[in-house]
Protein backbone atom coordinates (compact mmCIF):
# COMPACT_ATOMS: atom_id res chain seq x y z
CA UNK A 1 0.00 0.00 0.00
CA UNK A 2 1.46 3.74 -0.49
CA UNK A 3 1.46 6.02 1.88
CA UNK A 4 -1.80 7.73 1.00
CA UNK A 5 -3.66 4.48 0.46
CA UNK A 6 -2.28 3.99 4.31
CA UNK A 7 -3.17 7.25 5.74
CA UNK A 8 -6.94 6.32 4.52
CA UNK A 9 -7.50 3.35 6.39
CA UNK A 10 -5.36 4.67 9.37
CA UNK A 11 -7.72 7.82 9.42
CA UNK A 12 -10.85 5.08 8.77
CA UNK A 13 -9.80 3.11 11.89
CA UNK A 14 -9.84 5.79 13.69
CA UNK A 15 -12.83 6.59 13.62
CA UNK A 16 -13.93 3.23 13.51
CA UNK A 17 -12.40 2.86 17.35
CA UNK A 18 -13.87 6.03 17.99
CA UNK A 19 -17.65 4.80 17.35
CA UNK A 20 -16.64 1.42 18.87
CA UNK A 21 -15.85 3.33 22.13
CA UNK A 22 -18.76 5.68 22.15
CA UNK A 23 -20.90 3.28 23.07
CA UNK A 24 -18.83 1.50 25.63
CA UNK A 25 -20.18 1.20 28.84
CA UNK A 26 -18.14 2.72 31.39
CA UNK A 27 -17.16 -0.95 32.98
CA UNK A 28 -15.77 -1.51 29.49
CA UNK A 29 -13.24 1.06 29.51
CA UNK A 30 -11.43 -0.90 32.36
CA UNK A 31 -11.55 -4.04 31.02
CA UNK A 32 -8.00 -5.29 30.31
CA UNK A 33 -6.74 -5.12 26.23
CA UNK A 34 -5.14 -7.57 24.75
CA UNK A 35 -2.21 -6.15 25.88
CA UNK A 36 -0.76 -7.31 29.60
CA UNK A 37 -1.04 -4.36 32.20
CA UNK A 38 -3.20 -2.18 29.59
CA UNK A 39 -6.79 -1.62 30.00
CA UNK A 40 -8.69 -0.63 27.17
CA UNK A 41 -8.98 3.18 28.11
CA UNK A 42 -4.93 2.93 28.03
CA UNK A 43 -4.71 1.52 24.52
CA UNK A 44 -7.76 4.32 23.46
CA UNK A 45 -5.61 7.42 25.25
CA UNK A 46 -2.52 5.82 23.06
CA UNK A 47 -4.48 5.82 20.07
CA UNK A 48 -5.66 9.84 20.91
CA UNK A 49 -2.07 10.34 21.56
CA UNK A 50 -0.47 8.93 18.44
CA UNK A 51 -1.27 12.37 16.27
CA UNK A 52 -0.79 15.03 18.69
CA UNK A 53 2.75 13.68 20.14
CA UNK A 54 4.36 15.87 22.95
CA UNK A 55 6.99 18.30 22.45
CA UNK A 56 10.74 17.20 22.76
CA UNK A 57 11.25 18.71 25.60
CA UNK A 58 7.84 16.68 27.23
CA UNK A 59 9.30 13.69 25.81
CA UNK A 60 12.59 14.03 27.52
CA UNK A 61 11.40 14.33 30.77
CA UNK A 62 9.36 11.57 30.11
CA UNK A 63 11.84 9.36 29.35
CA UNK A 64 14.00 10.04 32.10
CA UNK A 65 11.15 9.20 34.71
CA UNK A 66 10.79 5.57 32.43
CA UNK A 67 14.28 5.45 33.52
CA UNK A 68 15.25 5.61 29.16
CA UNK A 69 12.52 2.51 28.75
CA UNK A 70 10.70 2.67 25.55
CA UNK A 71 8.20 0.23 26.59
CA UNK A 72 7.54 1.86 29.98
CA UNK A 73 7.73 5.12 29.01
CA UNK A 74 5.18 4.20 26.32
CA UNK A 75 2.67 2.85 29.01
CA UNK A 76 3.40 6.15 31.39
CA UNK A 77 2.39 8.29 28.67
CA UNK A 78 -0.52 6.27 27.76
CA UNK A 79 -2.23 6.14 31.27
CA UNK A 80 -1.28 9.35 32.28
CA UNK A 81 -3.26 10.44 28.80
CA UNK A 82 -6.26 8.09 30.01
CA UNK A 83 -6.95 10.16 33.03
CA UNK A 84 -9.07 12.18 30.89
CA UNK A 85 -12.75 11.35 30.34
CA UNK A 86 -14.14 8.76 28.01
CA UNK A 87 -15.58 11.47 25.97
CA UNK A 88 -12.77 13.52 25.80
CA UNK A 89 -10.86 10.52 24.19
CA UNK A 90 -13.25 9.68 21.68
CA UNK A 91 -13.78 13.10 20.41
CA UNK A 92 -9.65 13.45 20.18
CA UNK A 93 -10.24 10.36 17.81
CA UNK A 94 -12.67 11.68 15.77
CA UNK A 95 -11.08 15.26 15.53
CA UNK A 96 -7.24 14.01 15.01
CA UNK A 97 -8.13 11.16 12.57
CA UNK A 98 -6.66 12.55 9.53
CA UNK A 99 -4.49 13.96 10.90
CA UNK A 100 -0.44 12.97 9.45
CA UNK A 101 1.44 14.02 12.46
CA UNK A 102 3.90 11.44 13.86
CA UNK A 103 5.67 10.96 16.39
CA UNK A 104 9.81 11.43 15.91
CA UNK A 105 10.54 7.87 16.04
CA UNK A 106 7.92 6.49 13.62
CA UNK A 107 6.87 6.52 10.24
CA UNK A 108 3.21 6.01 7.78
CA UNK A 109 3.90 2.08 7.73
CA UNK A 110 4.41 1.45 11.30
CA UNK A 111 1.78 3.35 12.07
CA UNK A 112 -0.72 1.49 9.83
CA UNK A 113 -0.10 -1.79 11.49
CA UNK A 114 -0.18 0.21 14.86
CA UNK A 115 -3.69 1.40 14.55
CA UNK A 116 -4.99 -1.94 13.09
CA UNK A 117 -3.42 -3.85 16.24
CA UNK A 118 -4.38 -1.80 18.60
CA UNK A 119 -8.11 -1.31 17.62
CA UNK A 120 -8.07 -5.21 18.07
CA UNK A 121 -7.01 -4.27 21.27
CA UNK A 122 -10.27 -2.71 22.06
CA UNK A 123 -12.82 -4.65 20.08
CA UNK A 124 -12.01 -7.80 21.12
CA UNK A 125 -11.99 -7.99 24.60
CA UNK A 126 -15.33 -5.86 24.78
CA UNK A 127 -16.67 -8.38 21.96
CA UNK A 128 -17.41 -6.00 19.62
CA UNK A 129 -16.17 -6.96 16.07
CA UNK A 130 -14.02 -4.53 13.94
CA UNK A 131 -13.28 -5.18 10.44
CA UNK A 132 -9.61 -5.27 10.01
CA UNK A 133 -8.95 -4.20 5.80
CA UNK A 134 -7.14 -7.48 4.21
CA UNK A 135 -4.60 -6.02 2.12
CA UNK A 136 -3.47 -3.02 5.17
CA UNK A 137 -3.63 -6.28 7.14
CA UNK A 138 -1.12 -7.81 4.91
CA UNK A 139 0.68 -4.47 4.27
CA UNK A 140 1.22 -4.62 7.98
CA UNK A 141 2.03 -7.79 8.54
CA UNK A 142 5.10 -7.64 6.15
CA UNK A 143 6.18 -4.91 7.84
CA UNK A 144 6.56 -6.33 11.19
CA UNK A 145 7.60 -9.31 9.92
CA UNK A 146 10.73 -7.69 7.81
CA UNK A 147 11.49 -4.87 10.75
CA UNK A 148 12.97 -6.70 13.80
CA UNK A 149 12.85 -4.67 17.01
CA UNK A 150 10.38 -4.08 18.95
CA UNK A 151 8.75 -7.77 17.77
CA UNK A 152 11.58 -9.78 16.43
CA UNK A 153 9.19 -11.77 14.70
CA UNK A 154 11.35 -14.25 12.85
CA UNK A 155 13.14 -15.10 16.07
CA UNK A 156 9.92 -15.63 17.95
CA UNK A 157 8.28 -17.70 15.18
CA UNK A 158 11.11 -20.10 13.95
CA UNK A 159 10.02 -23.15 11.94
CA UNK A 160 6.38 -22.40 11.03
CA UNK A 161 5.32 -20.93 7.88
CA UNK A 162 2.75 -18.54 8.16
CA UNK A 163 0.19 -18.56 4.92
CA UNK A 164 -2.48 -16.45 4.91
CA UNK A 165 -6.57 -18.22 3.72
CA UNK A 166 -7.63 -14.93 2.46
CA UNK A 167 -5.33 -12.32 0.92
CA UNK A 168 -1.60 -13.82 -1.46
CA UNK A 169 0.64 -13.31 1.54
CA UNK A 170 3.33 -16.27 3.74
CA UNK A 171 6.51 -16.13 5.49
CA UNK A 172 8.66 -18.20 7.17
CA UNK A 173 9.69 -21.66 6.67
CA UNK A 174 8.58 -25.12 7.98
CA UNK A 175 5.54 -26.41 9.31
CA UNK A 176 2.39 -24.59 8.29
CA UNK A 177 0.37 -22.73 10.24
CA UNK A 178 -2.65 -20.95 8.43
CA UNK A 179 -5.37 -18.14 8.72
CA UNK A 180 -6.63 -14.64 7.81
CA UNK A 181 -4.09 -12.23 7.81
CA UNK A 182 -5.95 -10.58 10.83
CA UNK A 183 -5.37 -13.24 13.02
CA UNK A 184 -1.73 -13.58 11.29
CA UNK A 185 -1.07 -10.08 12.08
CA UNK A 186 -2.06 -10.50 15.44
CA UNK A 187 0.07 -13.39 16.00
CA UNK A 188 3.51 -11.43 14.66
CA UNK A 189 2.36 -8.63 17.24
CA UNK A 190 2.33 -11.37 20.07
CA UNK A 191 -1.22 -11.79 20.64
CA UNK A 192 -2.79 -14.98 22.22
CA UNK A 193 -5.98 -13.91 20.77
CA UNK A 194 -4.79 -14.86 17.24
CA UNK A 195 -4.52 -18.76 17.96
CA UNK A 196 -8.36 -19.73 18.28
CA UNK A 197 -8.74 -18.61 14.38
CA UNK A 198 -5.02 -20.56 13.23
CA UNK A 199 -4.84 -24.32 11.70
CA UNK A 200 -2.35 -26.28 10.41
CA UNK A 201 0.78 -28.86 11.56
CA UNK A 202 2.71 -25.65 12.72
CA UNK A 203 -0.21 -24.53 15.08
CA UNK A 204 1.30 -27.30 18.30
CA UNK A 205 4.40 -25.53 18.09
CA UNK A 206 2.85 -22.10 18.45
CA UNK A 207 2.31 -23.26 22.09
CA UNK A 208 5.68 -23.50 23.34
CA UNK A 209 7.00 -20.15 21.91
CA UNK A 210 7.33 -16.85 23.66
CA UNK A 211 3.50 -15.52 22.46
CA UNK A 212 2.96 -11.97 24.19
CA UNK A 213 3.21 -8.46 23.30
CA UNK A 214 6.60 -7.07 22.91
CA UNK A 215 5.04 -3.20 22.80
CA UNK A 216 1.06 -1.83 23.43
Amino acid sequence: MNRDESWGVIADQRRAVADLLAGLPAAGWELPSLCAGWRVRDVAAHLALAPQPPGPLTMAAAAVRAGGRFHRLNHDMAVRHATRPPADLVDELRRHAGSRRLPAVTNYRNMLFDVLVHAQDIAIPVRRPLVMPVRAAAAGATRVWTMGWPFRARRRLPAVRLTATDTDWSAGAGDEVRGPIAALLLLLTGRHAALPDLTGPGVARLSGLRIRPERP
